[in-house]
């Protein structure tokens, strides 16, 4: 029976170069870790084995991450990175609520802290440690540092949160773009993000000469194993879903580059957030839940502007997107409360309730992030500006 978590890969690949010298791409060490994660190696001639096969698919300098944990038994790892993913998504929602300017309550805060960490998103997080609640962390500690004008703090943020590229990519590119269009004002941000991404490559490059290469191969063979369809393919057919996810991207680098003079206080940084954060949970291919973690700046949205909307499109999808959210809760409390009267062999046939709308709730909020920009509105500070100036006039 093997472990079944999603930080045993990057462990075990950290300690082996780190301990004993050996390259975490190898086959060798590939075999290792498929030892751990499913109790024996993969047999590619065997078509009932996984078709994930679970290797070192991660820019190298995640071992300076793993590396305090690398002489500890991998269970105590576990359990250390179980409350340490807890934590960053308790602390991520303060962090979001600030970034987007919600003007809400320290009770209200500290509750939606709790309801987070209550989610299936965070309880499949804990129990698979994909170290998404991490680098989510990372992204809205990066955003709440612009908002404070901590720029260099921000750069440095990014950065670190690269170290799982396929969740944190777009919003990598968003904060780069917002820094570049105001350079002499924001040019610490990118001073920031590039010294210290050199320093992690070159770092790691130290430690496994080359290593970018064998990055690039595993990633190029990654797809054909260990990926899955975007949540947009899995729900449409491939000739509608493929233009589907292209026309997504286009949208939000259209609005992304007509909110990128926008001051990181502004209600148009908040939605650039927003739209950043839901097209790349529609587009990155993988359905786990904890991904989902990453969804939280467009709710936040949807609650700071759901009184300016001025039509009922987006109320109506704004509400569908929470009562999903809500359902999970509702469902998974009246089941524990079931638990108490109901044998487990009957609570078995119904325990995957909560999930039910898991598929349903990044397709609604993306509708409801892009009929709500319509709906809203939303300008460049700097073009209405423009039109107030030209009114006085």
């Amino acid at each position: 029976m093997g472990n079944n978590s999603d930080l045993y890969p990057r462990w075990l690949g950290a300690r082996e170069l780190l301990l004993h010298g050996r390259d975490p791409y190898s086959p060798e060490v590939t075999r290792d870790i498929q030892q751990g994660f499913y109790g024996r190696p993969l047999d590619p001639r065997n078509p009932s084995d996984p078709s994930a096969e679970e290797s070192f698919v991660y820019p190298l300098y995640v071992i300076f991450l793993m590396a305090p944990t690398v002489t500890l038994p991998f269970p105590m790892v576990m359990a250390i990175f179980r409350g340490v993913l807890l934590v960053s998504i308790a602390c991520s929602v303060p962090l979001w609520i600030h970034a987007v300017r919600l003007p809400v309550r320290w009770p209200i805060v500290v509750s939606a802290m709790l309801l987070a960490i209550g989610s299936y998103p965070a309880i499949e997080e804990y129990y698979q440690q994909n170290l998404t609640a991490f680098v989510v962390l990372l992204l809205a500690g990066a955003a709440a540092a612009a908002v404070r004008e901590w720029l260099w703090l921000a750069g440095f943020l990014v950065a670190l949160a690269t170290m799982k590229p396929d969740t944190t990519g777009l919003m990598a590119v968003w904060f780069l773009l917002w820094a570049a269009v105001r350079w002499r004002e924001r040019r610490g941000l990118i001073f920031s993000f590039a010294l210290t991404l050199m320093f992690l490559v070159a770092g790691a490059e130290a430690l496994l000469p080359h290593w970018i290469g064998r990055f690039v191969v595993a990633l190029r063979e990654y797809p054909t194993y260990g990926t899955d369809p975007s949540i947009i393919q899995a729900l449409l057919p491939r000739m509608v879903a493929i233009p589907t996810l292209v026309l997504l991207v286009f949208l939000a680098a259209i609005y992304c580059w007509r909110w990128r003079r926008a001051e990181a206080d502004s209600h148009e940084f908040g939605w650039a957030l927003a739209w950043v954060a839901i097209v790349t949970l529609a587009v990155i291919p993988k359905l786990a839940a904890y991904n989902q973690l990453l969804i939280v700046p467009a709710l936040l949205v949807l609650i700071a502007d759901f009184k300016n909307f001025t039509s009922p499109l987006p109320r109506v999808l704004s509400r569908a997107a929470f009562a999903c959210q809500i359902w999970q809760w509702l469902a998974a409390g009246g089941l524990g409360l079931c638990s108490l009267f109901v044998s487990g062999a009957r609570m078995r046939a119904v325990a995957e309730v909560p999930m039910y709308t898991l598929l349903a709730i990044i397709p609604i909020t993306l509708a409801a992030v892009l009929s709500s920009t319509l709906s809203t509105n939303v300008q460049p500070a700097s073009e209405k500006l423009r039109r107030l100036v030209r009114m006085r006039g």
